[in-house]
C-alpha cells in the first residue's frame, strides 16, 4: 500500500491529503448518509469526542517517538502529560499559588519548556539502564507526579484548580448553524463548546505528525533507530546512545505536554484523578497495538482505544449494554489478546526498506 502512494505523483498526493483534511475539518458539521450513521457517536457529543481523538493522537505521536524510534519503554508517560496540563493551571489560573494570570497562549509554551525539562531531568539518571529497569523507573515518575499533585497544597490537592483560561475569541455575530447555533455569545474555546478545540487540536496533530516525520528521516531519527535495533552496535558505530536518547525523551515529554496544555484549557479544571495508571498504560497500548514507529499505526491505534468505547456507549450485545465504565477493560483486554496473538507488531508496524540491492538480496537468499 506505502509504495503504491509513493508512486502517484506529488501533486496528487497533495490534493488527497488536502482533501481529506479538509473532511476532517468538516466532519463535526456535515451529516454524510453513508458514513455518518457508522462513525457518530450517539450517547456523548460526537465533536467532544473527536477532540479527545485528536488530542489523545498528539499524545501517541510523542510517545512514539520514546518506544517506537528510540525503542525506550516509557510506562509513565501520564506523568508528562499532567505536568503539561498543571503547567497551564498553575500559570494561568487565579486559583493557584502563583496567581500569575498569563493567558492561555503564553502558558502552552510554558508548559512545553517544563516539560521538556523534566524529560531531561528524569532521564539524565535513569537512561543509563535499559529494558524492564528502565520501565520500572518511568512507572514510579508517573505515579509521584499523580501523587504530588494529588496531596500538595501547591496544587490544591485534591480540590484541585479551577477557572484556567483557554484562547481567546468568540464566534461571529450572525445566523446559521455551521459553526454553532449561538453565534458571537459562545466563546470558540470555552467548555460549553468543543468545535474550536477540535480544529486546535486538528492543527496540532498535523504539526506534530509534520515535525515527526522530518526527525524520523533526519540524522536524529536514523540513530534513534540504530538504539532501537542495537544500542551496544550503535555505539560501536560512533553513536552517542545516551544523548540521543535523552533528546527522546525531552522531545517526547514536549508533545506530552502539548497535549496536556489542550486538556487543561478544555476542561477548565484540573485535579489529579485523570492521571491514573490505567491511562498510563493505555498511552502505551495505542502504540503497540497501532504498531510503534509508524505514524499511521500510532494514530489508529489512538482512535481505536479512545474512540470505540464512546461509540460502543449504550449499544446492546446479547441483551447487555456495553458501557465503558464496565466492559471497556474486558473488550480492550480481548482485543489485546487477539491482536498481539495475530498481529504481534501492531495493527499497522513499520516496514523499513532493505539497504541491499535486490540481486544481492536475492544471492543472500537462493
Amino acid at each position: 500500500m506505502g509504495d503504491r502512494w509513493r508512486a502517484i505523483p506529488k501533486g496528487w498526493r497533495f490534493a488527497a491529503g488536502l482533501a481529506f483534511v479538509l473532511l476532517l475539518v468538516v466532519l463535526p458539521r456535515v451529516q454524510i448518509p453513508i458514513i455518518d450513521p457508522i462513525i457518530r457517536t450517539t450517547k456523548i457529543d460526537f465533536t467532544t469526542v473527536l477532540f479527545t481523538v485528536a488530542m489523545y493522537i498528539v499524545v501517541a505521536v510523542g510517545l512514539n517517538v520514546v518506544i517506537g524510534l528510540a525503542g525506550l519503554l516509557d510506562l509513565g508517560y501520564i506523568g508528562f502529560f499532567a505536568v503539561g496540563a498543571y503547567s497551564v493551571a498553575l500559570f494561568g489560573s487565579p486559583q493557584s499559588p502563583l496567581a500569575t494570570k498569563y493567558p492561555w497562549l503564553i502558558c502552552v509554551p510554558i508548559a512545553i519548556a517544563v516539560t521538556m525539562i523534566s524529560g531531561v531531568l528524569l532521564g539524565w539518571p535513569t537512561l543509563r539502564v535499559r529494558g524492564d529497569y528502565l520501565a520500572i523507573v518511568t512507572l514510579g515518575f508517573g505515579e509521584i507526579v499523580r501523587l504530588v499533585a494529588q496531596n500538595s497544597a501547591f496544587t490544591n490537592g485534591q480540590r484541585g484548580i479551577g477557572n484556567i483560561p483557554y484562547p481567546p475569541g468568540t464566534w461571529p455575530e450572525g445566523g446559521g448553524g455551521f459553526l454553532d447555533p449561538a453565534w458571537g455569545t459562545l466563546p470558540i474555546f470555552g467548555s460549553a463548546t468543543s468545535l474550536g478545540w477540535y480544529w486546535l487540536a486538528l492543527a496540532c496533530v498535523i504539526l506534530c505528525m509534520y515535525a515527526s516525520r522530518r526527525l524520523e528521516h533526519s540524522r536524529v531519527g536514523r540513530a534513534w533507530v540504530a538504539i532501537r535495533e542495537d544500542e551496544d552496535a550503535a555505539e560501536i558505530m560512533g553513536v552517542q546512545a545516551f544523548k540521543f536518547k535523552l533528546w527522546a525523551f525531552a522531545i517526547g515529554a514536549a508533545l506530552g505536554g502539548l497535549a496536556g496544555a489542550l486538556f487543561a484549557g478544555k476542561q477548565a479544571f484540573m485535579g489529579s484523578n485523570s492521571f491514573d495508571l490505567l491511562t498510563s498504560i493505555l498511552f502505551v497500548a495505542m502504540v503497540v497495538v497501532g504498531g510503534a514507529g509508524n505514524l499511521a499505526g500510532v494514530t489508529l491505534g489512538a482512535i481505536l482505544v479512545w474512540y470505540l468505547p464512546e461509540r460502543l456507549r449504550g449499544i446492546e450485545l446479547f441483551g447487555v449494554e456495553l458501557n465503558t465504565g464496565e466492559y471497556r477493560l474486558l473488550a480492550f483486554g480481548l482485543a489485546l489478546i487477539i491482536v498481539m496473538t495475530f498481529r504481534p507488531k501492531g495493527l499497522l508496524p513499520k516496514r523499513y526498506r532493505s539497504s541491499q540491492p535486490p540481486v544481492v538480496a536475492e544471492e543472500a537468499t537462493a
